[in-house]
């Protein structure tokens, strides 16, 4: 009889955001694959949990799936973690779920934690519908990525790092105008979990007086519609009357 994978979200900060099944999913597990076995064992050892360890990260996850495959085809129970949020979501997790759902074996992910989503609502941007782009490719593509979503008409969402923030807003409000609405979000659930609003222009002014820290969360307004704009019907025959 096959076996079974879990995917667990883990907190994105404040350990407290730990559901009760998630602690005793892997407490019960035959073997978790964490992302990083040291940054999981610190959550791990607080909730008591003494499950085994197995790395599975994005540098060795294309080779590992086969042997996981291998040991859930043979009635092994797992459960996959990652440093923080939900595998899958801009960390590793996608190959294995494929695999499993190639091979017939059961995955039930777990709700849980993942920061876009508190992000996202607490932007005060329109939230119904949005686009979640992850992280932008970091050399190669990144420019033709943005304006490809320049006219893209719902909310996107971005991660990024501190070290690019700067540089990702400036290339932001360049190519989809400074004025459109924006805001960062950064350590989210933890300590110093701070939110700014404003516009693409506003923001790459506070982030250049004030470095940024921790993991970010960019949100964007998508492209106002036309009804929306604000235009000056009157604009071209004042034009006109000031030459004369």
């Amino acid at each position: 009889m096959a076996g079974k994978l879990y995917i667990v979200p883990t907190p994105v900060g404040n350990l407290a955001d730990m559901t009760p099944r998630a602690v005793e999913v892997l407490g019960s597990v035959d073997m978790i694959l964490a992302e990083d076995t040291r940054t999981s064992g610190v959550l791990l050892k607080h909730f008591g949990i003494t499950t085994p360890t197995r790395s599975h990260h994005k540098f060795n996850e294309h080779e590992a799936a086969a042997s996981v495959v291998e040991q859930l085809q043979a009635g092994k129970v797992m459960a996959l973690i990652s440093d923080a949020g939900t595998p899958g979501i801009s960390d590793p997790g996608f190959l294995l779920s494929r695999e499993c759902r190639r091979h017939g074996i059961e995955v039930e992910t777990l709700p849980g934690a993942t920061a876009f989503v508190p992000a996202l609502v607490n932007s005060g941007l329109p939230c119904d519908r949005f686009v979640f782009e992850g992280f932008l490719p970091q050399k190669k593509g990144r420019q033709s990525r943005l304006e490809e979503l320049k006219d893209q008409p719902l909310t996107m969402v971005f991660y990024e790092s501190p070290v690019r923030l700067l540089k990702t807003l400036q290339q932001l409000a360049e190519i989809m105008g400074s004025d459109r609405e924006a805001s960062v979000v950064r350590e989210i659930s933890k300590l110093h979990n701070t939110t700014h609003n404003g516009t693409l222009g506003e923001l790459v002014d506070y982030f250049t007086a004030t470095a940024p820290r921790g993991e970010i969360v960019i949100v964007v307004a998508g492209r106002p519609s036309e009804a929306t704009v604000k235009v000056d019907k009157y604009a071209a025959f004042k034009g006109k009357q000031a030459r004369v």
